[in-house]
């Protein structure tokens, strides 16, 4: 997968320069705002090709929960990087709104169509990555090919009609487009960080499955989260009649089918004190508390 980030990165970077001299050649600023966004795309997937390459590497002392967030971490980067670049674009077509510039259609038409099957190429080749990052930068391409035809079927219609304000208007849309986009990336990321429990996780009903097997009384302490958007972990406490390797082995399984790839299990015995006091502790604290008050 990182060649295929890699190919991407050079296609992307050889295709911005290109680009750049297209947008001032042409006097398009829909083709510059795009070259912007190109320029934003290769320096993002280099950065996620370095960080997806250190976040292959397994646990380690320093890292014990392994090096995958580095991945997400050059999903931050990227995301930032179009929310920055697109804030850009949609200042600046705003202002070419008002002052107009004669733009050269033909010139247009020719790069919007480079444009159209350079990243088409890029999109096939990074489809079908599936951490955060790859998928980022699949996006990217995706945004990139919409953006082309946007501007392809723009600069048509310019040279034949000659609106001279559509090509601000199409940048406007292709950064708007870009902005909402990375937004929502933007959102998932920091799900990821504030350990929020994964979108495809249903923990009432985790607790319940796990309720229903057999010598299982409680179940509590269950914590989920997600390291990368993809793999989730779970840890908890399950009370039960008695110890036995089953029972470990039945709780792991009903949270494989519920999408957890990994998980540590406590067992305690029914009369057993919960080992983790913090409970017990707060209660004695407000207990406390309440003699206090009566004196």
């Amino acid at each position: 997968m990182e060649k295929n980030i890699l190919i991407a990165f050079l296609l992307n970077v050889a295709f911005s320069v290109v680009e750049l001299i297209g947008g001032l050649f042409t006097g398009s600023v829909a083709i510059l705002s795009d070259s912007l966004h190109d320029i934003g795309d290769a320096l993002s997937i280099g950065i996620s090709y370095f960080l997806e390459k250190k976040s292959k590497k397994g646990a380690d002392n320093k890292y014990t929960y392994g090096y995958i967030r580095y991945s997400v971490l050059g999903s931050i980067i990227t995301t930032v990087i179009l929310l920055v670049g697109s804030s850009v674009m949609i200042y600046e077509a705003i202002q070419r709104l008002f002052n107009p510039v004669e733009v050269n259609y033909n010139g247009m038409i020719i790069f919007a169509i480079l444009g159209v099957v350079v990243n088409t190429i890029a999109t096939y080749i990074t489809h079908n990555g599936d951490s955060l990052n790859q998928k980022a930068v699949n996006l990217h391409m995706f945004e990139d090919v919409l953006g082309w035809i946007v501007v392809l079927i723009g600069s048509i219609v310019m040279k034949f009609n000659d609106i001279v304000y559509l090509d601000s208007l199409l940048s406007i849309f292709v950064s708007v487009f870009i902005f909402v986009c990375s937004f929502a990336n933007m959102k998932k990321i920091v799900d990821i960080f504030l350990e929020k429990a994964p979108e495809d996780v249903d923990i009432e009903h985790i607790k319940k499955h796990i309720k229903k097997i057999d010598g299982v009384e409680d179940v509590h302490h269950i914590h989920i989260r997600s390291i990368d958007g993809i793999k989730n972990f779970a840890t908890l406490h399950a009370v039960v009649t008695e110890y036995s390797h089953e029972k470990k082995v039945a709780i792991k399984k009903v949270l494989q089918e519920h999408n957890i790839a990994h998980s540590t299990v406590e067992l305690e015995l029914v009369d057993e004190e919960c080992s983790d006091k913090s409970c017990h502790v707060e209660n004695l604290i407000q207990h406390n508390h309440h003699h206090h008050h009566h004196h």
